[in-house]
């Protein structure tokens, strides 16, 4: 669903649901207007059309033991497009790397890896990154103090 055809009621379906995505249908429709039916109806035209992605529970990850975050900035040899997909399939598959961008300007991917300490974080680069075919060069950049999170778009 294209951004110019969410109306009100849409957007504040989004926003509700991004605040509290356990609400249920009943104070869902309440915060925004409209009966439950109709709500529910404009709830899975959102899905289908991939406005929504999925509901997560969002963890605390000092409460699970992962508080290091580690911003790694990496260049690449080249930017030839089968080395960029093979660099994006193997990232996939690694569940220390929450975030992974590919880049404009000096460095060509930016990734947010968790860990749960220093020694966690050495690992994972000496057994995976740095075993990544066609990697130039690696800059890690470890977190002091989260200022803002939020996963909460500014709908309006």
């Amino acid at each position: 669903m294209p951004t110019q055809k969410l109306d009100a009621i849409d957007r504040k379906i989004l926003q509700s649901l991004q605040a509290d995505g356990r609400m249920s249908l009943a104070e869902l429709s309440e915060k925004v207007g409209l009966s439950p039916s109709p709500c529910l109806r404009r709830v899975r035209l959102l899905e289908k059309a991939g406005v929504i992605k999925r509901y997560v529970a969002v963890v605390d990850q000092q409460s699970v033991g992962l508080p290091v975050s580690v911003f790694v900035s990496l260049k690449l040899e080249s930017q030839r497009q089968q080395m960029l997909a093979n660099f994006g399939k193997l990232v996939a598959r690694w569940p220390e790397v929450l975030e992974c961008y590919l880049m404009t300007g000096p460095r060509d991917y930016l990734l947010r890896v968790v860990v749960e300490d220093l020694a966690a974080y050495e690992r994972f680069l000496k057994q995976k990154l740095t075993r990544v075919e066609g990697i130039a060069s690696i800059e890690s950049s470890f977190a002091l103090e989260q200022v803002k999170y939020t996963n909460v778009l500014p709908i309006e």
